[in-house]
């Protein structure tokens, strides 16, 4: 099978949320912002952000690629919208208060002019005085030796996991492979495979998309962003 994101929704939906876990500052950034909706998310998922979202009064639809994911978010808000395909392509039919792509699932879009496709997306799809907010990793040279990384990622009574990737510098690439390993021996396999950019990549991509940048935090609690910022969290407007 080749790789795509329903693909990876496929592999990690029935441990993606144990994986994650809540991020409630998440939830508050993106609430701030969305007041009463409505709101839409691309990369939807399980509705980790979109559910707590729905629970606060907040409109939230969504769109994802992985039937997987979204089979877990329906059993849960069995009323929300969420429509399965593209979301560089998926049109809703209505304009949004917000719309977000967060977790960094930006970088599940393996090419950069599908990358930019979300971004015309989100602009289509925001409303006069709407706002795109984007959250990824900053891409970080030092995790990587010779193009390679491995290291453990947890450590139990009742088993092992380890992560090992490899990295593509000229194409902005890195694979990552989980192997869980149980106590008896059991082995489970969950890729990912992600397309980077640096934030002033993502600026331009916002600027070809008829957006621009209006605030940029280092965190989801409002932190400064920096050179070392490990991770970015930015606002984008209509220009």
């Amino acid at each position: 099978m080749d790789y795509d994101i329903a693909h990876y929704g496929e592999r990690w939906a029935s441990i993606y949320d144990e994986e994650v876990g809540p991020q409630p500052e998440v939830v508050e950034f993106l609430a701030a912002r969305a007041g009463r909706g409505p709101a839409l998310e691309f990369a939807v998922g399980t509705g980790r952000f979109a559910v707590p979202l729905i629970e606060r009064g907040v409109r939230v639809d969504g769109i994802d690629a992985s039937p997987a994911m979204v089979e877990r978010l329906l059993a849960r808000r069995p009323e929300a919208r969420v429509e399965i395909g593209d979301m560089a392509a998926v049109e809703m039919g209505r304009r949004y208060r917000l719309v977000y792509l967060v977790a960094t699932s930006l970088f599940l879009v393996l090419d950069q002019d599908d990358q930019v496709r979300c971004f015309e997306n989100a602009a289509r799809h925001l409303t006069a005085r709407g706002r795109f907010v984007v959250n990824t990793f900053v891409p970080d040279m030092t995790r990587f030796t010779d193009g390679q990384a491995l290291r453990t990622a947890d450590v139990a009574h009742g088993g092992v996991s380890i992560e090992a990737a490899r990295h593509d510098i000229g194409a902005q690439r890195i694979d990552v492979q989980y192997v869980s390993i149980s106590a008896e021996g059991d082995i489970a396999l969950h890729p990912i495979h992600l397309r980077y950019a640096w934030p002033s990549e993502l600026d331009l991509m916002a600027k070809l998309a008829g957006l621009e940048l209006v605030e940029r935090y280092g965190g989801w609690n409002g932190e400064p962003f920096t050179g070392t910022t490990p991770e970015h969290v930015s606002v984008y407007r209509r220009a």
